[in-house]
């Protein structure tokens, strides 16, 4: 439809203009402020908003991606393939950020726009996040904290079977209300429902867990939670394929593989990519990492589990 390829052409467009105004800024670490960049076809979940939260939904960049924090209105964006090559097969895309914040590009609109090349309709999720401090200087410790949590409580037997971690009702909810949205525009968007599935990364990945060990309202066809946490969990029986990607030389790793384990011993179908380095928060691959093609092993897994076929 002419209104999709619109769009998808304003949302490119506007992330371009973005990447080309802030290119004076190094790709590195260093936090710097940014202006919210245009989200064209963003559309409100309607799911509330965070209960204390004072600040003001901002943006910053680093590493050369545009971050997003103290996100209090979830919204769903669809990247639709072209309908002569879309294959009916959806995926809902979280990026990571520790709950703190949203690595809105690396993880959710480059994923989205290769995945829709590939013909598969992907939405990128913007869920809710927890309240952070208002100035960079105290998000960036907040930050480095979280970090540092996550680093040590990975791969922990005492605290494994508590996983997925804290209070995940917004973010839930949110998934849910992305599900249904989904569905009530299935036909217009052209979405098989028994095709549907949901790929995370890092606390994305959480998420993507938390949503099929939990949810009651959202029935996904596979699941990819990219360099998440590997601890064990307990395998509801409909627990869907799964197709797990982590590079070795990740904070979160720790040489820890019980959740492969977890979808083994329940009998049901998982593919487990572990590369030799790539770090954590690789998106779709960084130059000379044995990660890269983590992409291409998924598509061929999604083929091979007779998902690209229309």
């Amino acid at each position: 439809m002419h209104w999709q390829s619109t769009i998808f052409s304003k949302l490119i467009a506007s992330v371009l203009i973005w990447l080309v105004s802030t290119t004076a800024f190094a790709q590195d670490g260093k936090m710097y402020p940014i202006d919210a960049p245009q989200e064209p076809g963003a559309i409100p979940l309607n799911t509330g908003g965070v209960d204390n939260q004072p600040e003001q939904e901002s943006w910053f960049r680093q590493w050369g991606d545009p971050m997003a924090r103290n996100i209090s209105k979830a919204t769903l964006t669809p990247f639709l393939a072209d309908p002569k090559k879309a294959t009916g097969t959806s995926v809902i895309v979280a990026p990571g950020g520790g709950f703190m914040w949203l690595s809105m590009d690396n993880e959710g609109w480059e994923v989205a726009q290769a995945l829709a090349a590939r013909g598969i309709n992907a939405f990128v999720l913007k869920y809710r996040l927890q309240p952070t401090a208002g100035t960079l200087e105290a998000f960036e410790t907040q930050m480095n904290q979280r970090f540092a949590e996550a680093a040590k409580s990975s791969g922990d037997n005492k605290t494994s079977s508590k996983r997925p971690r804290g209070n995940l009702d917004d973010q839930l909810e949110d998934v849910e209300a992305a599900y249904a949205l989904i569905k009530s525009r299935a036909k217009e968007w052209n979405v098989d429902m028994k095709r549907i599935g949901m790929m995370g990364f890092s606390a994305g990945a959480g998420l993507t867990m938390a949503t099929t060990l939990q949810s009651k309202k959202v029935s996904l066809a596979f699941i990819a939670p990219i360099y998440g946490g590997m601890d064990a969990v307990e395998v509801p029986k409909n627990a869907p394929p799964m197709f797990v990607a982590i590079a070795v030389d990740d904070f979160l790793f720790h040489g820890e593989t019980g959740l492969i384990k977890s979808w083994y011993d329940a009998k049901i179908p998982v593919e487990f990519h572990l590369y030799q380095n790539g770090g954590h928060g690789f998106g779709l691959g960084n130059p000379d990492r044995t990660s890269n093609k983590w992409f291409d092993a998924f598509m061929h897994w999604l083929d091979v589990n007779k998902f690209l076929k229309p």
